[in-house]
C-alpha cells in the first residue's frame, strides 16, 4: 500500500487549519462562554445564599457586613481591576466604538474578566442590590477577544465580531434567551449589525446557550406565567398607564445615576472624589439600613422576589419597589462591579404588584410581566431587547402586544429625563485614558457640553464661512 503523497497531506492539513480557523476557534469560544456563564450564575447563588442565611439568623449583621465588603469592593476595583466597575455593557460599547485593540486589552482582559467574577462575589455576599446578567455581557466579550490571538492576523474588524458575539452570548446564556442575545447585539451593542457578523453572533450564541442548556436543563428565567383571560379588563389603560409610571421610575433612576452632583451633597462629592473607599462603606451603610427597613427583600439582584410574586408564592410591600431602586443606586453609585438587569426586573416586579392595588381586576401576573417589561425598557431605552428577554423569560407570547406597546410607551418616556443609560456611561471609557479609572461622568458631561459650547458658538468657524458666503458669494 502506497502512502499519501506529500502534496495530498499538506493540502489535508491546510484544510483543517483553515476549518479550525473559520469555525473550531468559535465553537470553543462558544463552549467556554456557556461554561462560564453557568459556573458564575452558580456562583452568585451560592454566594447569596451564604448571605441570606446569614442575614435571617441575624437581622442586624448586615449593618456591620456589608460597609466592610462595600470598602472592600471599591479598594479591590480601584487598585487591581480599573475597568470592572459597574455592570461592563459600557466597557463594551466603548470598545466596539473604536481602537478596538487598545481598549480591549485594557476593558476586557484576562485579568479583569477573573476580577469582575471575583469581586462582584464579594459583592453579592455583602447582599449588595447587583445582578450577574451585566457582568456576564464583560466577561463573554473578554473571553472572545481574547481569542483573537489564535488567528495568524487579527484585524480590528475581527476583533469586533469576537467582541459582539461574545457580549450576546453571555447574556443569552444568563437568561436562556437565545433571541435576546441577538436583538441585544443589534440594539444595544451596536447600531449598525455587519452582514458577516451576523452569523458569528448566532452561531456562539446557540452553541453558547446549548452548553447551558445541558447543564442547567430546558427552563424559562422566571417561569411560564399563566393567565386567566377573564381577568384581563381594561388591559388597554392597564398597558398605558404602567408604561408611563415604570418609563417616569425608570427614567428617573438614569437621571440619578448620571446627574450626581446635582442631587448628591457637596460634602459627599467630595468623600466620592477623595476618599471613594469610604463612599463605598457609606454606600454600603444605607445598602444595609434599606435591607433592614424592609425585611430582607431588598438584598441581592431581587430573582427571589419577583419569582416568588410571580408564582404567587411571596407577597411584596407596595414599598417595595422605591426601595430596591434607592438600594440599587447605592450599590451602583460606588462603582461595585455588578449589572442592573435582574435588579431592574424585579423592580418592575414590584411596580406590577403595586399596580394591582388599582386593577384589582387584572390579572397580577399580567401587570408583573407589563411591569417589568416597562421599567427594564425605561433603563436601557433599548425596547426591543426588553420586550423580547421578558417574553422569553415568562414564555408570555400571549402579551406580545401588551409587552410591546408597553416597552416603547415606558421607553419614549424615559428619554424625556436621561439619553439611553449605557451610551452615557460608556463615554467615561471613550474619553478617559483606558489605562486609569474612568472618571466621574459629571466630568464627562463638562467636556461634552464644552464641545456643544464652541460648536454653537458665534464666532465658530465653519459658521464664519458660512456668513462669508452669504455676503460675497462662494469662492470661485
Amino acid at each position: 500500500m502506497n502512502p499519501l503523497p506529500p502534496s495530498f497531506s499538506d493540502q489535508t492539513l491546510r484544510q483543517v487549519r483553515r476549518a479550525w480557523r473559520k469555525y473550531g476557534i468559535l465553537w470553543m469560544g462558544a463552549v467556554l462562554v456557556g461554561l462560564i456563564a453557568v459556573l458564575y450564575a452558580w456562583l452568585m447563588d451560592v454566594g447569596f445564599s451564604m448571605f441570606r442565611s446569614m442575614q435571617q439568623s441575624h437581622f442586624w449583621l448586615p449593618l456591620f457586613i456589608t460597609p466592610a465588603v462595600g470598602a472592600l469592593c471599591v479598594w479591590a476595583t480601584r487598585r487591581y481591576f480599573p475597568g470592572a466597575e459597574g455592570s461592563g455593557i459600557p466597557q463594551v460599547i466603548a470598545t466596539l466604538e473604536e481602537d478596538t485593540t487598545r481598549r480591549g486589552q485594557s476593558l476586557l482582559s484576562l485579568k479583569l474578566l477573573f476580577g469582575k467574577i471575583g469581586v462582584s462575589f464579594i459583592g453579592i455576599l455583602g447582599g449588595f442590590t447587583i445582578g450577574r446578567e451585566g457582568p456576564t455581557v464583560q466577561v463573554g466579550a473578554a473571553l472572545m477577544f481574547n481569542l483573537r490571538r489564535l488567528y495568524p492576523r487579527a484585524s480590528a474588524a475581527l476583533e469586533r465580531r469576537l467582541i459582539l458575539a461574545g457580549a450576546a452570548a453571555g447574556l443569552s446564556a444568563a437568561f436562556n434567551t437565545p433571541l435576546a442575545g441577538i436583538v441585544f447585539a443589534i440594539e444595544e451593542l451596536t447600531r449598525s449589525f455587519e452582514h458577516r457578523a451576523s452569523g458569528v453572533v448566532i452561531t456562539v450564541i446557540i452553541f453558547a446557550g446549548a452548553v447551558a442548556l445541558g447543564l442547567n436543563g430546558n427552563y424559562t428565567y422566571f417561569g411560564t406565567i399563566q393567565i386567566d383571560s377573564a381577568l384581563t379588563d381594561m388591559l388597554a389603560l392597564a398597558v398605558l398607564v404602567t408604561g408611563i409610571l415604570t418609563g417616569l421610575a425608570g427614567g428617573m433612576f438614569c437621571w440619578l445615576l448620571l446627574n450626581t452632583k446635582r442631587w448628591i451633597p457637596a460634602k459627599l462629592q467630595d468623600l466620592r472624589s477623595n476618599r471613594p473607599i469610604a463612599f463605598g462603606a457609606l454606600c454600603g451603610l444605607v445598602v444595609a439600613v434599606i435591607g433592614v427597613i424592609a425585611g430582607g427583600a431588598t438584598f441581592g439582584s431581587g430573582y427571589v422576589e419577583a419569582k416568588g410574586v410571580l408564582e404567587g408564592h411571596q407577597h411584596l410591600s407596595v414599598f417595595y419597589p422605591f426601595l430596591k431602586m434607592a438600594s440599587m443606586v447605592s450599590s451602583y453609585l460606588p462603582g461595585i462591579p455588578g449589572g442592573i438587569f435582574a435588579p431592574s426586573l424585579s423592580i418592575g416586579a414590584g411596580f406590577g404588584n403595586l399596580l394591582h392595588q388599582v386593577f384589582n381586576n387584572t390579572s397580577l401576573p399580567m401587570l408583573i410581566a407589563l411591569a417589568m417589561v416597562g421599567y427594564l425598557a425605561a433603563v436601557t431605552q433599548s425596547p426591543i431587547t426588553a420586550f423580547v428577554i421578558v417574553m422569553e423569560m415568562i414564555n408570555g407570547h400571549a402579551l406580545v402586544i401588551s409587552l410591546m406597546a408597553t416597552a416603547l410607551i415606558a421607553s419614549r418616556i424615559s428619554r424625556f429625563f436621561a439619553p439611553p443609560l449605557y451610551d452615557a456611561l460608556s463615554e467615561r471609557y471613550r474619553v478617559a485614558c483606558v489605562d486609569a479609572m474612568p472618571p466621574d461622568i459629571e466630568k464627562i458631561e463638562l467636556k461634552k457640553t464644552e464641545v456643544e459650547e464652541v460648536k454653537n458658538a458665534p464666532d465658530n468657524e465653519l459658521q464664519n464661512e458660512q456668513k462669508n458666503e452669504q455676503r460675497n458669494g462662494p469662492e470661485k
